[in-house]
């Protein structure tokens, strides 16, 4: 195990990570209660419209990921809140149309692409120190978020409606919190990908949801479940010489299913709403 920590690539994948896990834990917990996960699933994959975007351009890739996640992001929100009813389509919609202008995109960019299989499952293990920087710079973007409007987030949560009543924000709260996840979605897919970001945004949440009985309580045990999945993931990912993002998937999936074994699992599909 100290063999592994004496290289620096090593000690940079393991930040990430973390810094990664701080991500999708704030972010994850607001996207479970708030039930977007399919929202969120739309902006990840539609994102790596992005990518092809930005080769074709010859911009930086992460600029292109933000921009397009963004923009779909914003779409996705403005649509879900005009016409719910059909909101699942039109994301589903978007989502396709992202993948796939991506790729064509990319396909029509002459010359090398560079590695974009590592925009689709990530590459921990090519991550800097500017980019360390980066995701600390975006970990407190995002807490400092959560912090100034926490209130209002457990208010929406809890009872939109009502919320709404007693002078909520709630719309610039929800497009916030669609803005938000683009943000981390572009953190995370040095670490895990586009494909699989959702899964890191949500399982880390899912597994504190039960455990907790509020909203600040679920993020800090969602952002240390994330972190330990990392963790472990990574030392799998080296010892076995597999790939680092699908590695810390399996292993949250793997701590997921596994808390469904416990007493009391059935429990953790019963709706419930955090408190303050």
């Amino acid at each position: 195990m100290m063999e592994a920590f004496s290289y620096p690539f090593f000690q940079h994948a393991l930040l990430a990570g973390i810094l990664a896990g701080i991500a999708c834990g704030l972010t994850g917990s607001l996207v479970v209660t708030h039930r977007l996960v399919f929202l969120s699933g739309g902006i990840a994959h539609a994102a790596y419209g992005g990518v092809g975007l930005a080769l074709f351009l010859g911009l930086s890739p992460q600029a292109g990921i933000f921009g397009f996640a963004l923009l779909m992001a914003l779409v996705m929100a403005w649509v879900s809140r005009r016409a719910k009813h059909r909101a699942d389509t039109v994301i589903g919609v978007l989502w396709a149309f992202g993948m796939a202008l991506g790729v064509v995109l990319a396909d029509l960019t002459p010359g090398y692409k560079g590695d974009l299989m590592g925009f689709l499952f990530g590459s921990i293990l090519t991550v800097s120190t500017a980019d360390l920087v980066g995701m600390l710079l975006l970990d407190l973007l995002l807490l400092a978020a959560c912090v100034a409007f926490y209130h209002g987030f457990v208010a929406s949560a809890y009872d939109e409606e009502f919320a709404r009543a007693r002078g909520v924000p709630t719309n610039f709260l929800y497009f916030l919190l669609v803005g938000m996840v683009a943000l981390s979605v572009v953190m995370v897919v040095r670490v895990v990908g586009l494909i699989l970001v959702i899964a890191f945004l949500t399982t880390g949440p899912f597994f504190a949801e039960k455990a907790t009985r509020s909203l600040s309580a679920m993020m800090a045990a969602s952002v240390l479940c994330n972190a330990v999945f990392a963790v472990i993931g990574l030392f799998l990912a080296y010892y076995l010489n597999v790939s680092g993002g699908p590695a810390i998937i399996l292993v949250a999936v793997t701590f997921f299913f596994g808390s469904l074994l416990l007493p009391g699992a059935r429990a953790a599909f019963s709706p419930g709403k955090k408190q303050a």
